[in-house]
């Protein structure tokens, strides 16, 4: 007869944790009807719109400037890369508060009790 090995017995535990954490939130996101494969995607084009816009907007005064102030650096692609810069500035603190969102979700669900 063999002795139970008490690390095996705590690495379950935390593995059958993990995965009725993964359940929970499969369950929530089943009933959240808003949510959508249309939402995901959404998410996406609102993102790449959010870098795109400011790289376009510096990339085009960029070459305005290059036409009429001409210098011996390129302003095309200083503004371009200022406004890619802060495209994904704007792309990250969206998704930031976003996923404040989401926690925010998931606390007052934990705290209703609303486990599935």
């Amino acid at each position: 007869m063999k002795t139970p090995d008490p690390e095996r017995k705590e690495t379950d535990t935390r593995w059958e944790n993990r995965v009725g954490e993964k359940e929970i939130r499969k369950l929530r996101a089943r009933r959240r009807k808003e949510r959508s494969i249309w939402f995901g995607l959404g998410t996406f084009g609102v993102i790449g719109w959010s870098v795109v816009t400011p790289a376009l907007i510096g990339l085009f005064v960029g070459i305005w400037f290059d036409r009429t102030l001409p210098s011996r650096f390129s302003w095309t692609l200083m503004l371009f890369l200022g406004g890619l810069a802060l495209g994904c500035y704007n792309a990250w603190r969206w998704l930031f508060f976003e996923s404040g969102l989401i926690e925010r979700e998931e606390e007052q669900d934990d705290e209703n009790g609303d486990e599935g």
